[in-house]
């Protein structure tokens, strides 16, 4: 496990593993990648980031990645594979999320992609580019660092 700060001074903590917190996961961040590239989406205030979002009621994280993949990008993803959590807590509460990998297929154009500004594709060393001023501070953090050098070595 990893252990960090977020930039809002939370305390983070990362696993590569499924359930390795006594909370369960609510949320999911989805690491895509379509044709080679990077798919992002543009988030009407933070930026550029991977998609992600909570879970709705009777859905499973698999279904709350797709949708939000699909909500926030047009994209419809032909494999999923959950690589990890991480759990962020302040002084005040915790939450736990999902991180997926996703393979997209295909992107089809959507007429409102809620509170985003539809897909990005982004080529080129993420590592490096997200630190860029129009990128989400959730992409700044350490658990993207890690979940792409871990990718990195899996795929």
């Amino acid at each position: 496990m990893e252990n960090f700060k977020d930039i809002n001074g939370g305390e983070v903590t990362l696993s590569f593993q499924e359930n390795a917190f006594e909370k369960s996961a609510r949320h999911v961040l989805v690491i895509c990648k379509y044709q080679g590239e990077w798919l992002l989406t543009k988030h009407k205030v933070r930026g550029l980031e991977f998609p992600g979002g909570k879970k709705e009621k009777g859905e499973t994280l698999e279904d709350v990645a797709r949708r939000e993949v699909m909500e926030e990008t047009g994209a419809v993803l032909n494999k999923l594979i959950s690589i990890g959590e991480y759990q962020v807590s302040d002084k005040e509460d915790s939450f736990v999320k999902r991180i997926f990998y996703g393979e997209v297929e295909r992107i089809l154009p959507q007429d409102d992609y809620l509170e985003t500004g539809g897909p990005v594709l982004v080529s080129g060393n993420l590592l490096m580019e997200r630190m860029k001023d129009e990128y989400s501070f959730i992409m700044k953090d350490d658990v993207i660092k890690h979940s792409l050098e871990f990718l990195q070595k899996k795929l």
